[in-house]
Order: C-alpha cells, then sequence, then structure tokens
C-alpha cells in the first residue's frame, strides 16, 4: 500500500527530470548568516567534531527509522490487523493451553491456526482480468473539474468472479467493487482527479485484492502503471510585456558602446584590431587619419522572474499561491510574446548542510506548459533564499538582464527590496511585486525600485497597466 500513497524518489527524481528542474542550478556553501535547516537547530553555528557526531547519529536514526518504515508497511500490506492478532493469540493460546491443560484453549489454538492456513488458500491464482486507465487530461488547471476513468474487462470465455478494486488518486485512495464478470464482459468506472490544489498528482497503480472471508491475510496484485497529472496554478492576461522595455532590438538602443551593431554613434581613431570594413573612408580621406564607426550597442530584451519560496516571506499559503500565479502569469506573457525570459526560484538548504546554499533553480521556459508544469512542483521552505539572496545571484549569474520581475509576500520588509534592487546594475530596471491580501492594491515608487502590490490575481493586470503608462 505504501506506493498507492507515496512516490519513490526514484520517481521524484524522474519527475524533477522530466520537468526540467534537475540540474539547472550553480551552487556554492559559502554563507552562515540566515541558515535555517536541521542542522542549525540541532548544533546552530558550530562546525566542531562534536557537532558532526550529533548530526551523524540523527541522520542514521533516522536512516534507521525509515527502513523500518518501509518494511512495517510492506508487511502490513500482506497481514490485516485481524491477522496480526491471530498471529499473537493462536500461539500463545497453544503454549498456555498445553502448559495449564486448558483443552479449551488448545482447541482455539489449533482451530485459528486451521483457519489461517484456510485463509492463505485464497491468495493462491491471479484472475486473468484486462484492466486499462485511462486520464482525460494530463494537464489541469487549479480547481477546474477533471476525471479518469477504469475499464477492466474479462478475456477468458468464462464468467470470473468479482474482486477489491483500488486506485491510487493523488493521496487518497479510491476503492470499488467489482462484480462478476460474463465472458467478454467489461467494467467501467470513472472517479475524479484531484484538482483543488496546485501540485503534482499520481493516478494509480490500480490494483486488485484478494482475501478470505474472516479478513486475516489480504494479497494486492498491480495491473497498471501510474499516470502523472499536472495541476498548474491560475494564471491571467497581462499586458504585453514589449511594452516599456529596453535593449530590443526592434525599439531602443543602449548606452553601452559597440565596435559591431546596427545603430550608429560616432566616429574614432582606427586603433590595431579593428576590422577595416567598418572604416569611413570619407571622414579618412578628409581628416588623413584613418576613422572608424562606432555604434550603440543593441540587445533582445531579456526578462527575469525571481519567485521566493522563502517561507520567512510570507504570512501564509494563500499568499505563496497568489505569488506562484503572478510569476506564472509574467513568464506565460513573456513566453507568448517571444521575449527571453528566465523564471527563477531560490534553492533549499539541505537538512544537515554545514553552509546556506547559495543557488538558483531555473525553470523551463521552453512553452508555456513546460514552465507551468516546473511552477506545480515548486513548494515553499524555511530553507530556501529569500528575495536578497536571489537577486545577488540572479545579477552574478544572469547576462544582459534588462528588466527584473521579484515575487515575494507581505512580509518582505521595504529595505529587504531596496537592498534587492541593489544588487542589479543601474541600467536595469526592477519591479517588486508584493503579494498581500490585506491591503489596497497600489504602485508606489522609491529610487531605483517600483513596487506593485496585489491582493487579487486580477489586480496584476491593472497594476501592470498602470506601471507601463507610468
Amino acid at each position: 500500500m505504501s506506493s498507492t500513497r507515496h512516490r519513490s524518489k526514484s520517481q521524484e527524481a524522474e519527475v524533477r527530470t522530466r520537468s526540467g528542474l534537475a540540474g539547472t542550478r550553480t551552487s556554492t556553501f559559502d554563507s552562515l548568516e540566515g541558515l535555517t535547516n536541521a542542522r542549525s537547530r540541532l548544533v546552530g553555528n558550530r562546525t566542531g567534531i562534536l557537532a558532526d557526531a550529533i548530526v551523524a547519529i540523527v541522520k542514521f536514526s533516522r536512516e534507521v527509522r525509515g527502513v523500518a518504515r518501509n518494511v512495517a508497511i510492506r508487511i502490513s500490506g500482506v497481514i490485516t490487523p485481524l491477522g496480526w492478532v491471530m498471529l499473537a493469540a493462536v500461539p500463545l493460546a497453544l503454549i498456555f493451553g498445553y502448559w495449564l491443560g486448558w483443552l479449551e484453549l488448545v482447541a482455539f489454538g489449533w482451530c485459528g491456526l486451521v483457519i489461517m492456513l484456510v485463509a492463505g488458500l485464497y491468495l493462491v491464482g491471479r484472475s486473468p482480468f484486462g484492466v486499462r486507465l485511462e486520464i482525460e487530461h494530463s494537464r489541469v488547471v487549479v480547481g477546474q473539474p477533471a476525471g479518469g476513468s477504469v475499464e477492466i474487462s474479462n478475456p477468458t470465455g468464462h464468467r470470473i468472479l468479482g474482486a477489491e478494486v483500488e486506485l491510487a488518486v493523488g493521496e487518497e485512495v479510491l476503492s470499488f467493487t467489482l462484480p462478476s464478470l460474463p465472458a467478454a464482459g467489461v467494467h467501467r468506472q470513472e472517479f475524479s482527479l484531484p484538482s483543488k490544489k496546485r501540485g503534482l498528482a499520481v493516478i494509480g497503480p490500480v490494483r486488485t485484492i484478494r482475501a478470505d472471508p474472516l479478513g486475516i491475510i489480504r494479497r494486492e496484485l498491480v495491473w497498471t502503471g501510474s499516470e502523472l497529472v499536472y495541476v498548474h496554478p491560475l494564471t491571467i492576461g497581462v499586458p504585453s510585456t514589449t511594452t516599456g522595455f529596453i535593449r530590443d532590438l526592434e525599439g531602443n538602443p543602449t548606452r553601452q558602446i559597440s565596435n559591431s551593431d546596427v545603430s550608429f554613434h560616432a566616429l574614432r581613431e582606427y586603433v590595431p584590431g579593428d576590422e577595416r570594413r567598418y572604416i569611413h573612408w570619407k571622414s579618412t580621406a578628409r581628416t588623413g587619419t584613418h576613422m572608424v564607426r562606432q555604434f550603440e550597442e543593441t540587445r533582445r530584451s531579456h526578462l527575469v522572474v525571481a519567485l521566493s519560496l522563502a517561507d520567512s516571506d510570507y504570512e501564509n499559503d494563500d499568499e505563496f499561491e497568489l505569488a506562484v500565479s503572478v510569476a506564472g502569469s509574467l513568464g506565460v506573457r513573456a513566453i507568448r510574446d517571444a521575449r527571453t525570459v528566465s523564471v527563477v526560484v531560490g534553492e533549499k538548504t539541505p537538512e544537515f548542510a554545514k553552509r546556506k546554499l547559495l543557488a538558483v533553480n531555473r525553470l523551463s521556459t521552453i512553452s508555456r506548459s513546460r514552465l507551468l508544469d516546473d511552477l506545480s512542483l515548486i513548494q515553499k521552505s524555511e530553507s530556501a533564499l529569500n528575495v536578497r539572496d536571489i537577486s545577488r545571484i540572479v545579477a552574478d549569474q544572469v547576462s544582459g538582464v534588462s528588466i527584473a520581475f521579484l515575487v515575494c509576500g507581505s512580509k518582505t520588509t521595504p529595505a529587504d527590496l531596496r537592498s534587492a534592487s541593489a544588487n542589479f546594475p543601474v541600467d536595469v530596471e526592477v519591479i517588486a511585486i508584493a503579494c498581500n491580501q490585506l491591503v489596497v492594491p497600489g504602485l508606489r515608487s522609491v529610487p531605483g525600485l517600483r513596487v506593485l502590490t496585489v491582493g487579487y490575481l486580477e489586480d496584476l493586470r491593472r497594476a501592470m497597466a498602470r506601471s507601463s503608462a507610468a
């Protein structure tokens, strides 16, 4: 039963690889400031031998508990609570019955042993079912109704008895009774997908349960694999991201000077290494000195959306879900406008790390679906990087940024936002979007930074239009 309720580590790694979250980070352990993980709670900032020994003991005890839990789950999947009672009662009844000469107790023990042996016979054999799991949509929007079905057929030429069927649907287990099927008979069972909250739902596998009439022992037979359903965050259409951008190849050039571009700036004297095709011959003939053209550098605009996963930046889960929807709306709009866009989230420091992990994960922006798939998987954490750390890493590692959106919650202070914006060069426009459902939405400007406050996702469209007009 454990596989119906929990994903294995290998399956989680496969999901992260398919969604583009794996292998996209640059990391370094070089900071103790603000470190919050299991190690810091155990030994604080200590790094000596004693601290390492304490951490090692705790890690070993966790591994032992994990192994014991897995073994117990596997055994409990075959033996029911009544079966455990019988396993304990039958030997005790036989031992004390013979020891005390209590014939009734001996008879009880032998009857219980016979019942257990007969129950084991019910687990022999396998019904030849044909089982097919169908999912309507592998991607749904949070709150959108969706469903699937399980089709069980009888491929034999004779009637087969029914069975108890279980299907893992996200964190829940759907159970239904399969009636006996005639030859070539088919039974179809429909179910609803869990789409009330953002995330990744694992549907399946489909299992049939064979058990004795008393419910002492049960046997699970797996018939299908698992299907993954991404529950995407809610997004909204926002004004085009082409408005107000600098460094656009079709728009205004930058102030940086280049030796090769399309926007002419000025003439200067030739120096060794300059390309001869840029020599301005008329000026050269007039001045008697070789003169070459200089250009103003133009680039495509590079949009960065940095989403904080730090639990300390948000008041509650609703604020975080709003922030995820805001980041998704901005990223989807940029992809639709064919902009160069990077959507990044702060990395989480491992539980027993000695230093804070300064790194970011770049979400996939190949397509709208891939971006929303990655946004479906992220979760906030107390050990994730805050806005200041994310902005510092983005400013160092992402080149050619023209505008940066910093998405955070209501607990991020104005001082933190100003400190975050100071990490970017002066020619980068920084816009902070603070998600706060308890204040009136608005726009305010501070030196080097504009702050948009949104309480609901619909406020983002108005705030972006107001920001573009400004």
